[in-house]
C-alpha cells in the first residue's frame, strides 16, 4: 500500500496507478474505488486496543467528516470527482491476518466502507470538500 496525498480519477481506471480500478470490457466497474469512513476505523482500533493505521484496510480513500451513504446508487463529490457508491465493502480474509478480530469488528453496518464506480473523473487531494447528493446535482 502507498499513502499518497493526491490522485488522479478517470471513469475508465479509477484511482491511477490501482489496476484494479481499470473497468474491464464489457464490465461495469462497480468496483472501481474502496472508500471508508476514518471515524469506523478509529472505533474498530478501539474495539480490538490496537492502533494500526488506516491503510492496513486496503481501502482507496479514507474519508472523514462525512458519513459514507449506505443506499446503492448515492452519489459523492470528492473535489470534482462524481463516485457512485455501488455496495458495501465486506472485509476479507485478510483482514483477520492482519490482526484477529479484524474482519469481524469490520463486518457489521457497512463498517468495513463501500464500493463505488467513477462517473466524473477529475484530481482528489487531502482536504477535498467531500459532499454527498443526488444525480441532479452531478
Amino acid at each position: 500500500m502507498e499513502t499518497l496525498d493526491h490522485v488522479s480519477v478517470s471513469v475508465e481506471g479509477g484511482l491511477s496507478g490501482d489496476f484494479r480500478g481499470a473497468v474491464k470490457p464489457g464490465g461495469r466497474g462497480r468496483r472501481q474505488v474502496s472508500l471508508m469512513q476514518a471515524d469506523h476505523w478509529a472505533a474498530a482500533m478501539v474495539e480490538l486496543g490496537h492502533d494500526l493505521p488506516w491503510w492496513h484496510r486496503r481501502c482507496n480513500l479514507l474519508v472523514d467528516g462525512i458519513a459514507l451513504p449506505r443506499i446503492p446508487g448515492s452519489l459523492l463529490r470528492i473535489g470534482d470527482v462524481v463516485i457512485e457508491i455501488t455496495q458495501e465493502c465486506d472485509p476479507c480474509s485478510r483482514m483477520e491476518e492482519i490482526l484477529p478480530g479484524l474482519r469481524a469488528v469490520l463486518t457489521p453496518d457497512w463498517r468495513g466502507g463501500a464500493l463505488g464506480r467513477v462517473l466524473a473523473g477529475g484530481e482528489i487531494r487531502v482536504g477535498d470538500e467531500i459532499a454527498q447528493g443526488g444525480r441532479e446535482n452531478y
